[in-house]
């Protein structure tokens, strides 16, 4: 299905060399130009069809700060290389002052952890509305936007709340999270309008999540991110186990209607707590480590000690 010219403008030295690393993934269909013309579309989508990953990848932010969820082609590391880390936001509220809103998204920004000579950073924020006030929420995605070249996810279940939240950074392409059985149409409607990815939200009801991502897709929303739910102590199996159905049905089972990142809320250690600060943050901590194992491609956090 290549061209085979052997032009070389893939940077290889035939189109049999290109081919063997397209099947290696060392390289993609895009970098094969004559492959990008109108005359070779049907090579193109054949190809695609054949090469592209079970888990579909999502992109979110927009360049050159973007942030790739996804994208991938096996269950385990040491089967394939994994070309997109586990991305981890951070989260804001709208009931933080400017200041403090300041503070926080700088400090994200200049989070760096030095781990066996890799240089560790944080990836997004997390835009979350604990006021449930459409006004107040923009408010703070402006503050945030204004201070932060990190891509943003906007969090709530209202749809009124995300849309003035898109007003203001809505061309830049934030993860709209989320939608859910009983807001479904809405948030599809502002996610087709603003060009964004959008969460689906089913805690522990994967038939439910299953239902609602075939819903969207036929409504026209390409760019998913699922939810199954995270939930810590006694309910800890049950967490990890969704995440590794769902990984599981799109990779080996070739379920395509379940084949998008996986979204972690390790934050939920912090909800409702009544234990201490040091406690909470442990609880989320070992959450997110076994979230990024299994199989987690971006999470939602509260600590940077964490």
């Amino acid at each position: 299905l290549l061209p085979r010219t052997n032009c070389q403008e893939c940077g290889e030295e035939n189109c049999m060399a290109f081919a063997t690393k397209l099947v290696n993934r060392e390289k993609t269909i895009q970098e094969c130009p004559p492959l990008l013309q109108d005359d070779a579309k049907d090579a193109y989508m054949k190809l695609w069809a054949l090469l592209k990953p079970p888990v579909k990848e999502i992109t979110i932010g927009a360049a050159p700060n973007e942030v790739h969820l996804g994208g991938k082609d096996v269950l385990y590391r040491h089967e394939l290389t994994y070309v997109n880390p586990t991305a981890i936001a951070l989260d804001i509220t709208d009931e933080m002052t400017a200041d403090d809103i300041i503070q926080r998204t700088q400090s994200v920004e200049a989070f760096s952890y030095n781990y066996i000579g890799m240089n560790l950073t944080l990836d997004m924020i997390a835009i979350r509305s604990t006021s449930n006030n459409p006004q107040r929420f923009a408010t703070a995605v402006k503050t945030y936007s204004e201070n932060s070249k990190l891509p943003a996810i906007l969090c709530s279940l209202d749809p009124e709340i995300i849309e003035n939240g898109l007003i203001t950074i809505g061309k830049s392409r934030p993860l709209i999270y989320a939608a859910t059985k009983d807001n479904w149409q809405e948030m599809a409607d502002l996610a087709l309008m603003y060009h964004c990815p959008l969460a689906l939200s089913a805690p522990g009801d994967l038939n439910t999540l299953k239902s609602l991502a075939q819903t969207l897709i036929e409504y026209g929303v390409e760019d998913l991110v699922l939810d199954p739910g995270t939930y810590a102590n006694d309910d800890l199996a049950a967490t990890v186990t969704n995440f590794t159905m769902l990984r599981k049905a799109a990779i080996r089972e070739n379920d395509e209607i379940l084949g998008f990142p996986l979204i972690g809320i390790p934050l939920i250690a912090w909800l409702n707590s009544t234990d201490a600060e040091e406690v909470a943050m442990w609880h989320e901590t070992w959450l997110a480590s076994m979230l990024i194992t299994r199989f987690a491609d971006v999470l939602i956090m509260h600590s940077r000690e964490g």
